[in-house]
């Protein structure tokens, strides 16, 4: 009896740091990037393009986390920089990851993705119909707070000028690795924010930038 109330109390304890964010039991922990090897940049170059055919095969985890990686990883342990530029090194970007599985949110610094909710709004990321089946749909947020701005200043084009070209490096991140891993990818400005940002339970000065959908080349 008292095994099976000691049981059931842990469950419970559990349960509630699970419902407090001190426990994320749905994270995908991803194992380390392979930071070697690929196709040289060259004929990476040459093979770059954009696709929007995908198969609904789902990437491994390796894959996905070399894809995460290159898009924002760290590179420079010792300080934290990243394998994109960023403006006065400020890393307002948060990358997104919606899979079949849910909504994530890379942790370059834990090599895992937060899972934010387990709903499926890979629909949500585009306009087109391919994102709504292909394994994987980034989406790239700029957190405007990080940049200085505070909640309720009207946010203007110049504010987001900077995250807008952060973005356009990551994305080129993510298109040379898949075309040294043979898989397809496009970038996408044809989002509807206003329905996506709700969606992912983003904060007002969380700004949607771009979205890039990522798989294998489909039929």
């Amino acid at each position: 009896m008292k095994k099976a109330f000691f049981g059931f109390a842990a469950i419970l304890i559990i349960n509630s740091l699970i419902t407090r964010g001190m426990i994320q039991a749905q994270d995908i922990s991803l194992p380390s990037p392979s930071r070697k090897g690929g196709m040289p940049l060259m004929e990476a170059l040459d093979a770059r393009g954009s696709a929007r055919l995908f198969s609904e095969k789902d990437l491994s985890l390796q894959q996905l986390s070399d894809l995460l990686w290159a898009a924002w990883g760290i590179n420079r342990e010792s300080d934290g920089k990243r394998t994109a530029p960023s403006s006065h090194n400020r890393q307002e970007m948060d990358l997104y990851v919606t899979l079949r599985s849910g909504l994530y949110i890379y942790d370059a610094t834990g090599c895992r993705l937060k899972q934010v909710h387990s709903r499926d709004i890979r629909a949500l990321t585009g306009t087109q119909d391919f994102p709504a089946t292909a394994p994987v749909n980034l989406v790239y947020v700029a957190d405007l707070a990080k940049r200085g701005l505070k909640e309720g200043q009207q946010v203007t084009e110049a504010d987001q000028l900077s995250s807008w070209a952060n973005t356009g490096f990551m994305a080129q991140n993510v298109y040379l690795f898949c075309a040294s891993e043979q898989l397809a990818c496009v970038i996408r400005a044809m989002v509807p924010r206003d329905k996506l940002a709700p969606e992912m339970g983003l904060k007002p000065l969380q700004v949607i930038i771009l979205a890039q959908t990522v798989g294998f080349p489909g039929e």
